[in-house]
């Protein structure tokens, strides 16, 4: 029976064990608790309804909003900490927050970088740190600048959103500087402020995950490549294939970097473009758990969930090496319409095709393109890093779809079938009275 939240009264934390509030009800709050659970901790989140993913397991939750100040104080109450599964709280209030005692952490002098692209790539330029050639726009009557700058470039351009947006939301490719200027007017006209930046040769997204404590230590994650569809994540693999060694320790040494130029405490992704020359170039940062990040869950010896309760509370932070060569996370994307079949039918058959698939589900309802949970495949040496990602393709296409894109069609495979399910095995028959030798050794070391 699932606990029933209250939107009153938040739990108090066992005699002795930490109590961290957390802003946000979703998966990345769901998978913090999880960690949670393991630490000995627990986990206080402000979800928005009893029904938020990270609600249906927790539960200590307070149900409010993270634009109330006052539901914000409710679930930081008596926690050691307050951190977050999402970017969106305004910040005045956070500062608020941090006046009247709260440890919030990232603060809020850091999590602006992770709220306002324009903040951002201003920071980043002061700090040296590599990114695309931009121009911020906040006022229709500065539009003009917009001609200035392509000018200046001579490239195509991308405009954002300086506030809001994820998961391809509030990014527009513009066709020419004339689009570009619509684009940039639609969004001024509303009172949203716009990031213009050159669209750059770009040979691949990567991803450098790092965790800060307040004591100051850092910790890197082997740097990952992201694989964008239609400007969402669809597929994660660690370690970034054919990234030179250099460029690795580079992308690594630069997060952590940031991380603490910024004040960051907890996780940190810098998502990163790789150019066709080789350069590295900043595009965004968040400061929490990422979806990049999902394949630490299996695939290293500390999760990013794990990671970052341990940064927020400032325990020595954990060993992030990969414990396979190569992990392959696929994340799980809600079709047009959903299938007939029940996911938990789905997940029957996926085990039986993929014993090894390593599931991950979020309770969400099935909607077009939304994130319902992710899988994790883990590769030994020798490994074909394109078969292991044709099969994580393959098992998110099935558990969104309930179709095997492959074709492959349980009821007519056999035993020797690949992916068939395993022979059941005979029980083999008791041993003669006094058993043999070898059956008395078997027991003796059971």
């Amino acid at each position: 029976m699932m606990a029933v939240p209250s939107s009153r009264t938040p739990l108090v934390a066992p005699l002795g064990a930490p109590l961290v509030a957390m802003v946000g009800g979703g998966q990345l709050a769901r998978m913090t608790h999880q960690a949670a659970i393991a630490l000995g901790q627990n986990l206080r989140v402000l979800a928005t309804s009893a029904d938020e993913s990270a609600a249906q397991v927790t539960p200590n939750v307070v149900i409010g909003s993270h634009t109330d100040i006052d539901d914000l104080r409710r679930v930081a109450a008596g926690a050691q900490v307050l951190t977050f599964d999402h970017e969106h709280v305004p910040n005045e209030l956070l500062e608020k927050l941090v006046a009247e005692g709260v440890n919030v952490a990232p603060p809020p002098q850091a999590l602006v970088h992770a709220q306002n692209k324009l903040v951002m790539r201003q920071k980043l330029a002061a700090l040296g740190a590599p990114v695309p050639r931009y121009t911020g726009i906040e006022r229709l009557d500065d539009l003009r600048c917009l001609d200035a700058f392509a000018g200046q470039v001579d490239a195509p351009l991308v405009v954002k959103a300086v506030r809001g947006g994820y998961d391809g939301r509030g990014v527009r490719m513009a066709r020419n500087v004339a689009d570009a200027r619509d684009i940039a007017r639609d969004y001024l006209t509303n009172g949203v402020a716009v990031l213009v930046e050159e669209r750059v040769a770009l040979r691949r997204e990567l991803s450098a995950l790092v965790a800060r404590s307040p004591f100051g230590q850092g910790a890197a994650w082997p740097v990952v490549q992201t694989v964008q569809r239609d400007g969402i994540c669809v597929q994660v693999i660690a370690p970034a294939p054919e990234l030179t060694g250099d460029s690795a320790a580079a992308a690594q040494q630069l997060a952590l970097r940031l991380a603490a130029e910024l004040g960051v405490v907890g996780v940190l992704a810098v998502e990163l473009f790789e150019t066709t020359d080789g350069t590295l170039l900043v595009n965004e940062l968040a400061m929490r758990p990422h979806n990049s990040g999902h394949w630490t869950m299996d695939g290293s010896r500390t999760s990013q969930f794990e990671q970052h309760l341990r940064a927020v509370l400032d325990y020595p932070l954990g060993d992030t090496g990969a414990i396979v060569p190569v992990t392959v996370m696929a994340n799980v994307l809600g079709a047009a319409a959903p299938p007939a079949m029940s996911l938990d039918e789905r997940l029957h058959h996926l085990f039986a095709r993929m014993p090894d698939a390593k599931v991950h589900l979020y309770g969400k309802a099935e909607r077009p393109g939304r994130k319902v949970g992710h899988l994790n495949f883990l590769g030994a040496d020798g490994t074909d890093l394109q078969q292991l990602r044709e099969r994580a393709e393959l098992a998110a296409h099935w558990l969104s779809h309930a179709q095997w894109t492959d074709g492959w069609d349980p009821h007519a495979a056999g035993d020797d079938a690949p992916g068939a399910r395993p022979p059941k095995r005979e029980v083999p028959p008791p041993a003669p009275e006094g058993g043999s030798d070898v059956e008395e050794r078997r027991m003796g070391s059971a």
